[in-house]
């Protein structure tokens, strides 16, 4: 039989600094943030655009323009999953990107952010089930497709900063 430290290849490091990389299996590099921007930032303008000029002058009923709808194929259900793409494409790029040092701190950060942008889309969801009624709460449906991430990146930038600034007092106090 053979000894127990044979099968478990335990290893110690005595006197010895270990400092390892973390690997960060999911995340995309750290240089997708800014397309991730970029797609956001073109989003923008684009469905404000589109409501300016399209969506301005109809007066129909939600419930009355999705039965009118010629199918999923028209322009205008295209040009809007075209403009989703960019917007989801891009809140996920920001999201899960790697930061130039990814250590176990950011992870922890990354982590508690994820836990309060479930928290706060639920939050929102169980709201809006009881204030909403009928096709308004398919709006509320909308708004929680997109709310976890924009929370998250709010909530983790906002982490970052905090403690980036809590860095800088620290290296002024030395």
């Amino acid at each position: 039989m053979s000894n127990i430290f044979d099968i478990c290849k335990v290893c110690f490091t005595f006197d010895k600094l270990n400092f390892t990389n973390m690997k960060s299996r999911f995340l995309f590099p750290h240089q997708s943030r800014i397309l991730g921007y970029a797609c956001i930032i073109a989003y923008i303008p684009v469905m404000v655009f589109k409501k300016l000029l399209h969506d301005g002058y109809k007066t129909i009923d939600p419930a009355q323009k999705f039965a009118d709808a010629s199918g999923i194929f028209n322009s205008e259900h295209i040009f809007t999953a075209i403009a989703m793409l960019f917007l989801f494409g891009g809140l996920l790029l920001v999201a899960f990107s790697k930061e130039k040092v990814e250590d176990e701190q950011i992870l922890q950060l990354r982590l508690d952010s994820l836990h309060w942008a479930i928290y706060f889309n639920y939050f929102v969801l169980i709201i809006g089930a009881f204030v909403t009624t009928g096709f308004q709460f398919f709006g509320v449906v909308l708004f929680n497709l997109y709310a976890p991430l924009l929370f998250f990146i709010i909530r983790f930038r906002w982490k970052i900063y905090l403690l980036n600034r809590l860095f800088k007092n620290e290296e002024k106090l030395v």
